[in-house]
């Protein structure tokens, strides 16, 4: 992270803590909800197959951008199927990155292609290794691992949802986020259970077995993207929700935090590993702060 970045999000930290302040600092822009997968645990792809057009997503940028956001997900679906004529995803990550985003990030199921060195971050689903990631997404981890291997950059970052079918792989992702090339980290989330899904929702028990062992794996060095001061609420779904610092913007709309908010009952059941880590944060807890600083002064 530039140091010039790092002092901008500080002060927005610092006054967000200081003054109660509830001002956005991280926006999601849906770009699609078209998907080329049927992911088990995956309620929102494909209700449309709508491709936003480039200058509606470039307008949503501009009214992210004037609300105070400085940190920018571009997200489907699968953002690689994303396409305006001869605009590709690499077109929004560079006008994000010129219109004064300071960290951009895409999220991506990694089936096709990764070329985007541009963005800060590539969130890269991964679910376990072979045998549990296919049971979840359908046989994609061997196209995906070949993509990691053959990307052009080294700013992939493993994306797990844990549920009640991946639960026993925590281990293994975290050895291959320390193995694989091109891959700077994981970040994990738990299953957050709608309707269609709540039979993959963790027990707190499971909770709070799958957080020992991310402990564990940060002790022997895996390079994991979240902070363990978080984990007890986490277990106890005991932080504030929603997270008034996070917005997303999907055709036009505007919701605080995220989608997930219009399901009635579900931030309750919230499994955010960042809602929990950024509510956390702006409440001014000193672990928290302190975890959050390294962190991401280690690995964005």
């Amino acid at each position: 992270m530039k140091p010039s970045s790092f002092l901008s999000l500080a002060r927005f930290g610092l006054k967000t803590i200081l003054f109660r302040k509830t001002d956005p600092i991280l926006g999601t822009i849906i770009v699609t909800d078209r998907c080329n997968l049927k992911c088990r645990h995956c309620s929102v792809n494909n209700i449309t197959s709508v491709l936003y057009p480039y200058a509606q997503i470039r307008d949503e940028m501009h009214k992210l951008y004037d609300m105070g956001v400085r940190i920018l997900f571009f997200c489907g679906g699968e953002t690689f199927l994303w396409r305006d004529g001869d605009r590709n995803l690499r077109d929004l990550v560079t006008e994000a990155k010129d219109m004064g985003f300071l960290i951009v990030n895409v999220v991506t199921n990694g089936t096709f292609p990764i070329d985007l060195p541009e963005a800060d971050l590539i969130l890269l689903s991964l679910d376990g290794a072979r045998e549990r990631h296919d049971l979840v997404r359908g046989p994609t981890f061997d196209v995906i691992m070949e993509n990691v291997q053959n990307a052009t950059a080294d700013n992939i970052c493993f994306y797990m949802a844990i549920n009640r079918l991946n639960k026993d792989a925590v281990r293994e992702v975290c050895i291959l986020a320390r193995e694989t090339k091109n891959v700077r980290a994981v970040s994990f989330n738990f299953h957050t259970p709608y309707p269609d899904t709540r039979e993959l929702a963790l027990s707190k028990e499971e909770k709070k077995a799958c957080c020992a062992v991310i402990a564990d794996m940060m002790k022997e060095g895996a390079p994991v993207f979240n902070l363990k001061s978080a984990f007890p609420y986490l277990i106890e779904n005991s932080f504030p929700t929603p997270c008034r610092q996070c917005v997303v913007m999907e055709n036009g709309r505007l919701s605080v935090c995220g989608r997930c908010i219009d399901v009635p009952g579900l931030c309750a059941e919230c499994g955010y590993f960042f809602v929990a880590e950024y509510t956390l944060l702006f409440r001014g807890k000193p672990k928290v702060v302190f975890e959050m600083l390294r962190t991401y002064l280690k690995y964005v």
